[in-house]
């Protein structure tokens, strides 16, 4: 899942870059309202979290430009606590508002509650257990295991792990492994993949007898059970 955050406050916006990287999303900053109206328009993102004060336009004139176009659901956040401020915000087309202080947590459950809302038609025809051979992940309970044994993720290698699955027998090549799992813009090049990769191995194949990803050389990789 991809993230748009559009909010002036660096030390908040890195904190929370930081903290949705790790909880497994894809994460776009802007801190001015007129590029984040931008990428709201132009890309392609799953959520915007939108702060209402905002430099250049605000929070409100942005949403609300948003709409016009484009239904992405839009959390917003904003230090303004009255009724009228958040009924405002409702009104121009938020699909939820947050306080500020709040707790990391809190807003991660409202943005996983947001997702569930807006992709369930589509969630409800997708499977929530993935597997392979003794290989099972369940995307639900965000929990991977093998041979019955509780294998231990970061939350880069579930997204991986997650897509070999989804895409298994397939052979895929380090680019599009890198723009899945991290941003278009990544470079892949770098030994970012590869490193993933072998981390992951070190996970769910050597500890046990049969491996699962293998390499296919000079074209990627692949999950796939062999004889």
């Amino acid at each position: 899942m991809k993230i748009l955050l559009i909010e002036d406050e660096i030390k908040l916006s890195a904190y929370l870059c930081k903290g949705l990287g790790e909880a497994g999303y894809n994460v776009d900053v802007v801190h001015n309202g007129v590029d984040g109206l931008h990428m709201a328009v132009e890309g392609s993102h799953d959520a915007v979290i939108l702060d209402a004060m905002l430099p250049g336009i605000d929070g409100f004139t942005v949403l609300a430009a948003l709409r016009k176009t484009k239904q992405t659901p839009v959390l917003m956040l904003t230090a303004r606590v009255s009724v009228e401020d958040r009924v405002r915000g409702l009104q121009t087309g938020a699909d939820d508002y947050l306080v500020k202080p709040f707790a990391f947590s809190e807003l991660v459950a409202r943005i996983q509650v947001l997702l569930r809302r807006t992709h369930g038609a589509r969630d409800a025809s997708e499977p929530t257990l993935l597997g392979i051979a003794d290989l099972e992940l369940d995307l639900m309970r965000r929990k991977a295991t093998r041979a019955g044994q509780r294998v231990d993720l970061t939350a880069k290698e579930f997204l991986l792990l997650t897509l070999f699955l989804r895409r298994k027998g397939e052979v895929l090549s380090r680019t599009e492994i890198a723009e899945q799992v991290w941003d278009m813009n990544f470079d892949s090049d770098t030994s970012v993949v590869e490193t993933a990769i072998r981390r992951l191995r070190s996970k769910m194949d050597s500890p046990f007898e049969k491996t699962l990803l293998h390499t296919v050389r000079g074209m990627g990789y692949i999950l796939e059970e062999r004889d």
